[in-house]
């Protein structure tokens, strides 16, 4: 587990993101992991985040929920990542090197192919001004971190995803 999780490390660092991290079995065409069930992903979220440990931790509790999780972490290039991978649902985080979550999101509601994304925007700072300029700049969702395994479960169902997966043994081991 070790060797993985400093190779995970270490793709963050050289390439920006981890690709289709989870507890996945087998592989797509892009080389992402899917989930051991054979129904296949619940669908694609992608994770801009540049905080290795989190993105990892997000993207195994996501994985685990069966989601097909790519992540990314510069906010200068965000936007044609978002166009590569079209995903689902997109995990923001609101500080990026680069370019803010905000600028991101903003970008994202003027252009009418993301207009209807669903966007769940993540801060380390927790203010109330954050969570209302997010909301104004229309996020679907806004968590402040550390936060548990189940409110991410329960904030990702709600906003489309068919898993609530929040199931007891996910414990309160937030992300952050």
């Amino acid at each position: 587990m070790t060797v993985q999780k400093q190779s995970r490390e270490s793709q963050v660092a050289q390439t920006g993101g981890v690709q289709g991290a989870g507890p996945a079995q087998g592989t797509d065409p892009d080389g992402a992991r899917t989930p051991a069930s054979t129904s296949g992903p619940i669908g694609r979220i992608l994770i801009v985040e540049d905080e290795s440990n989190i993105l990892e931790a997000l993207s195994f509790i996501l994985g685990r929920a069966g989601w097909d999780v790519r992540g990314h972490g510069k906010g200068e290039d965000a936007l044609q990542e978002i166009a590569r991978l079209s995903p689902d649902i997109l995990v923001l985080d609101v500080m990026l090197p680069g370019r803010s979550g905000f600028d991101i999101l903003a970008d994202l509601r003027a252009r009418p192919e993301t207009q209807a994304l669903p966007v769940l925007m993540l801060t380390a700072k927790g203010q109330a001004k954050d969570r209302e300029q997010a909301m104004a700049l229309g996020a679907n969702g806004f968590l402040t971190k550390p936060f548990s395994n189940t409110e991410l479960l329960e904030v990702i169902a709600a906003m489309g995803g068919q898993s609530s997966a929040a199931s007891p043994d996910n414990g309160p081991d937030g992300a952050g």
